[in-house]
């Protein structure tokens, strides 16, 4: 369910911060379940210039920005260099709701494998083959997230700081397309910050 789909305009400004390289992305592995992402597999030393570069190169961020980021370790580790820079007023707050889509089977496995489970969530965005997390539940719990940061918040800045698919799917919400077809936006590169509008 895409809990942004009777919604016309926003209370609040919402920006996308996919994390920098991490040791996974290094080594080419899928790492998406809690029991391996959250206390391993952090920034490489690429990924946290990636962060400072991008954070600096970023204007519309300030120190008013609320930081809440996905409670893996390479998301954590990019939310703090964020914060850091930004001279964040508020702690970070962190959300299981932005955790990376989980690949089951194809945990710890070679990266080629995202291509199947993207190529199945094209065809059908409920599957969970290979006991995947499918790309509808992914939009669930992203924008339910979205939802209740809308009721409680006014005027606020967010920057979330997540992952590939997870952002991917989050996208198809505010652009008001399907989530099969997440793969069709533009992919948010490492450490890429992107503002999140929401089409009418």
């Amino acid at each position: 369910m895409n809990h942004l789909t009777t919604l016309n305009t926003l209370n609040n400004h919402y920006f996308a911060l996919r994390h920098g390289e991490s040791v996974a992305n290094q080594k080419g592995l899928i790492v998406s379940s809690p029991e391996n992402g959250i206390k391993n597999y952090g920034l490489s030393e690429t990924g946290q210039k990636q962060i400072r570069d991008s954070i600096e190169a970023f204007n519309t961020l300030n120190n008013k920005t609320r930081i809440i980021s996905s409670d893996f370790l390479r998301t954590a580790e990019s939310a703090q260099i964020a914060h850091q820079l930004l001279q964040a007023e508020r702690e970070i707050q962190f959300s299981s709701l932005l955790r990376e889509c989980f690949f089951g089977d194809h945990e710890l496995k070679d990266n080629s494998f995202y291509q199947n489970v993207w190529d199945m969530d094209l065809q059908d965005s409920a599957h969970n083959n290979n006991n995947v997390e499918s790309a509808d539940a992914v939009l669930e719990r992203t924008t339910s997230f979205i939802a209740t940061l809308e009721t409680n918040f006014k005027d606020e800045v967010f920057l979330l700081v997540s992952h590939g698919d997870a952002l991917q799917i989050l996208q198809t919400a505010f652009s008001k397309v399907p989530a099969s077809t997440h793969r069709s936006l533009t992919h948010l590169q490492t450490a890429e910050i992107r503002e999140l509008v929401l089409q009418n």
